[in-house]
């Protein structure tokens, strides 16, 4: 399972890696340290925190996220698979979004709980990138 620092955590949920550490030291999400004694927090525990993030949860600090060119980087929260065709939820920041595409897209992309990726929006259509 993909793992992530608390500046790409934090880049994920739209805070400041300040913000992220002071969640982190108060518990609010888990972390681990590797090797090189960085913290690092496992991708399931980041997607779940998202979500409460992304709800309103988050508590003291408000920061607006923002988006170029319609691109939501965030984490997947959620993959339900299809015979034919699959759902992908994205938190990316405070922004919940979900794409309808077929299970062989989510096979290829190898999307799961946990990683990050990118959706796309054109329209009123929602395209996922793996990053």
């Amino acid at each position: 399972m993909q793992s992530y620092t608390i500046g790409q955590a934090a880049r994920l949920l739209g805070v400041s890696p300040d913000t992220a550490r002071r969640w982190a030291d108060a518990g609010r999400v888990a972390t681990h340290r590797d090797e090189a004694g960085r913290r690092l927090i496992d991708g399931r525990a980041l997607a779940a925190f998202s979500i409460e993030v992304g709800q309103g949860g988050a508590g003291e600090e408000e920061t607006p996220y923002t988006s170029a060119r319609n691109a939501f980087p965030g984490i997947v929260t959620a993959v339900k698979l299809g015979d034919v065709a699959a759902q992908v939820e994205i938190q990316a920041g405070p922004h919940r979004l979900v794409s309808l595409l077929t299970r062989e897209a989510v096979e290829e992309l190898g999307l799961e709980v946990g990683m990050q990726a990118t959706a796309r929006v054109k329209s009123t259509s929602v395209h996922i990138d793996r990053t």
